[in-house]
């Protein structure tokens, strides 16, 4: 019988075998990057609810600290994949209050970086070559800076608000995530270890097994002939 995740477990870690890259967070940790970040979109930029930011990022523990402190501030995400994903919603184009941006996507021609108000850059290890900081970019976790990590009381969500861009409210996205996390036979306590390659959407990698009360292990790059020794050691109950 797998035995629920303590506080000091980490919740969500995070590999990356391309560049040796590993982080782990506990609950509270992750919590305090998401209301660091949550600080940082309110008293740092003024949004709120009725805004909206643009999520150009690949899957990371980065990304996952954005996008939960996007939604606690009541912002609506317009998550931007690399690659399109089947019936999943498409939020439509700008403008937009903010911009989440990583630098491989920020230097790459074929993707179109819509225009904000607010621009952050992120290190998230998807850049090919080292790309300077342009005018009007904020670097993400310098900006960060002494925001507050406690939760901002002044924000409430209602499970009919939206959360992304197109209109998809909160109740309908942790509808979907128990429901996907049902049919993957997910539990509380189950720890999932995801292949970032094969679930770029948060509704897989983040959504889906937070909803479920399991924790993550989200890999980059997965090498395969390190699998089983990681899911020893991570003590995986599911892959993904």
């Amino acid at each position: 019988m797998t035995s629920l995740v303590s506080h000091a477990d980490p919740l969500f870690s995070f590999y990356d075998d391309a560049t040796g890259a590993h982080s782990a967070l506990t609950a509270a940790s992750l919590g305090s990057w998401a209301s660091r970040t949550s600080a940082l979109l309110t008293s740092g930029c003024g949004l709120g609810p009725g805004t909206r930011v643009a999520v150009l990022l690949p899957p990371h523990w980065q990304t996952a600290v954005a996008l939960l402190g996007a939604w606690s501030a009541g912002v609506a995400v317009s998550y931007r994949l690399s690659t399109s994903v089947a019936g999943l919603p498409v939020d439509d184009d700008g403008p937009f209050d903010a911009l989440f941006v990583s630098r491989g996507r920020l230097d790459d021609w074929l993707v179109d970086v819509p225009s904000a108000t607010h621009r952050f850059l992120f290190d998230v290890g998807d850049e090919k070559r080292p790309v300077a900081t342009p005018d009007g970019y904020r670097e993400f976790l310098p900006s960060l800076g002494s925001h507050a990590s406690d939760p901002d009381p002044s924000v409430f969500l209602r499970a009919t608000d939206p959360a992304t861009a197109d209109g998809t409210t909160f109740g309908q996205w942790g509808s979907l995530a128990h429901e996907l996390g049902q049919r993957a036979d997910l539990a509380r306590g189950d720890r999932v270890l995801v292949d970032a390659a094969e679930h770029e959407h948060p509704l897989k990698w983040l959504l889906t097994p937070l909803s479920a009360g399991a924790s993550v292990v989200l890999c980059a790059n997965l090498d395969r002939s390190r699998l089983d020794t990681r899911i020893a050691a991570e003590r995986v109950t599911h892959v993904l």
